[in-house]
């Protein structure tokens, strides 16, 4: 077995990287200019504040979001061109080495853990939704799980061959697994922040 990719390219696999980067990175760079609309004056309404419950300004001041010392949006302006840049480079016939797919792998899934700590954060401490927080959650969740699926099923992360064919199975159903982390995330949103109400 070489390390070199010998299965058919992941056309459709390409083509959501670079959808789901384009959105990630415009939610991003959104949220930056919203950060610098909070720079230039604290006290300002922005775009994405709709009420105390739904809205950014409370999300960009927090030191949640700047954990890293420097606004979190960077890390979307940043990361999501890996996305766009893979996608891309697997429509044009690209074909990754084993190392390469892992490597990917290990930035997707800082993204998923990170984005699952921005969410408890969000709900339980700061008790708000961030809408343009919510569309970066909301690629983050599918990306990890279509990555995470491949390269199981495709044995770039060795593991028995039942749980490759589990993978494999699921990576049809990916739309059903994402709409289910939704569903849960919602749900935790209802309980703990009682969302409907203020519709």
């Amino acid at each position: 077995m070489t390390s070199r990719e010998t299965r058919p390219r992941p056309l459709g696999l390409g083509i959501f990287l670079i959808v789901a980067g384009i959105i990630g990175w415009v939610a991003a760079f959104a949220l930056t200019v919203e950060k610098f609309h909070l720079l230039e004056s604290p006290d300002a309404v922005l775009s994405c504040d709709f009420s105390l419950l739904v809205q950014c300004g409370a999300n960009l001041s927090s030191w949640q979001g700047s954990v890293f010392g420097f606004p979190n949006p960077i890390l979307g302006l940043t990361g999501w061109v890996a996305p766009i840049v893979v996608g891309a480079a697997l429509l044009a016939g690209a074909r990754f080495d084993r190392w390469f797919w892992l490597l990917f792998h290990a930035g997707v899934a800082f993204a998923m853990v990170f984005v699952i700590w921005l969410i408890t954060q969000s709900i339980f401490v700061l008790g708000t939704l961030c809408p343009w927080c919510m569309v970066t959650w909301s690629v983050t969740i599918p990306v990890f799980w279509a990555v995470t699926l491949r390269n199981l099923s495709t044995g770039v992360i060795p593991v028995p061959a039942g749980i490759r064919r589990v993978a494999a199975g699921l990576y049809g159903w990916i739309v059903i697994v994402t709409l289910a982390c939704y569903v849960i995330v919602a749900v935790i949103a209802q309980l703990r922040l009682d969302v409907l109400a203020t519709l």
